[in-house]
């Protein structure tokens, strides 16, 4: 029996579309193949999920879901039981994964060849993956790196004829008698793969499909203000394919380094600042890290543990130019571990002085209400 679509991504059915949107990038980007080599259960569950928000990132397939459950489909929609490979999952969801590269030259526009004159589908060639890994400031500005691709290409020694099989339409016509009468169906050759095309003359070292291992030197600019995860597409940088056709596209997987000292959130950045007890009771400035480099703040007297201090514009800027986040920069006052005999005698004396007690006013905020201000 088939897993409820709803089940698989984490859901009731009353989530809405960008709730059902947000559970499959979620779980996309945690069992990804290139975050998971190897690992077929997490592949089945990438794949799982991909069927999933297939259905039910579709409202109209959603509805028929919703009141006939999978047999609304038999397999003649979506997924039809699991047939589509990794490229045909990229192809339908891209967008998904890179959401912020949307009508860029290199972002997320659709894989999948399309089809030419008379019908023909044009072929495709293979995509490769590759990792790309940047640190924050990298993300702050944007970045253009410069990687070496194993790529497959057509050497000019090797030519191609038309396929004989298909006759260069890339189709194979059957009919067949059903109780309904002669029904014609097309499907791709299997001789040329859909192009239309086979070898005529192979070049020199090249493989079975006339094609040879180049090594390439491929640019890739980086907008700024990418998360872990995202994957950015190179169009036709991947491997060329057999006879006439476009070459397939070079999908990279970004993975931000941890920052030493600086936790990302979103757009916003925090930094934890450790100050001792003179440095609270006195004020003063201190010198901390951000994404563009040292800046120094400065210390209030009777400065609170737990007090957040807000720098605007220096977090990072959002993917779809919609500003620049904050750095919130949380203070914590450090308290000895150990004293001399003097420093405890000092406690000791102030101990029951006014002056230390506590005495919170009702503008100071507790924990809990600056945990909610910060997500709200």
């Amino acid at each position: 029996m088939k897993e409820d679509y709803y089940d698989i991504l984490g859901l009731s059915k009353g989530a809405s579309q960008a709730e059902i949107k947000k559970a499959y990038r979620k779980m996309a980007i945690k069992f990804h193949p290139d975050k998971n080599p190897d690992d077929t259960e997490a592949e089945n569950k990438f794949k799982k999920a991909a069927e999933a928000y297939e259905v039910l990132g579709n409202e109209q397939k959603r509805q028929k879901y919703d009141q006939f459950g999978h047999g609304a489909f038999d397999g003649s929609q979506g997924f039809g039981g699991g047939g589509m490979d990794m490229d045909d999952i990229f192809s339908q969801f891209g967008d998904i994964f890179g959401s912020g590269f949307g009508g860029r030259s290199q972002g997320f526009s659709g894989f999948g060849g399309g089809f030419g004159g008379g019908g023909r589908q044009r072929a495709k060639g293979g995509n490769l993956r590759i990792r790309v890994s940047l640190t924050l400031e990298e993300v702050a500005k944007g970045v253009e790196k410069k990687v070496k691709v194993s790529r497959k290409k057509k050497p000019s020694d090797t030519t191609f004829k038309t396929c004989t099989t298909c006759k260069g339409s890339g189709q194979v016509t059957r009919v067949t008698n059903t109780i309904l009468g002669r029904m014609q169906t097309a499907s791709p050759c299997t001789a040329c793969g859909g192009s239309g095309q086979i070898i005529d003359k192979k070049g020199q070292g090249t493989d079975a499909h006339g094609l040879k291992m180049t090594e390439e030197t491929v640019s890739i600019k980086i907008p700024a203000g990418v998360e872990d995860g995202m994957q950015l597409k190179v169009g036709n940088k991947g491997n060329e394919p057999v006879g006439d056709g476009v070459p397939g596209d070079l999908i990279v997987l970004i993975e931000v380094k941890d920052h030493e000292t600086l936790q990302r959130d979103g757009e916003n950045l925090h930094y934890d600042l450790y100050i001792s007890y003179p440095e609270a009771a006195l004020g003063g400035s201190k010198e901390i890290e951000t994404v563009g480099g040292k800046v120094r703040i400065k210390i209030e007297p009777g400065v609170q543990g737990g007090k957040i201090l807000r720098l605007r514009n220096k977090g990072l800027p959002n993917l779809n130019g919609y500003g620049i986040g904050d750095l919130l920069v949380h203070i914590n006052v450090w308290t000895p571990q150990t004293l001399s005999k003097e420093q405890k005698e000092f406690f000791e004396y102030n101990l029951k002085d006014s002056n230390f007690e506590p005495d919170p006013k009702k503008s100071d905020k507790s924990f809990f209400e600056k945990v909610k201000d910060m997500f709200s």
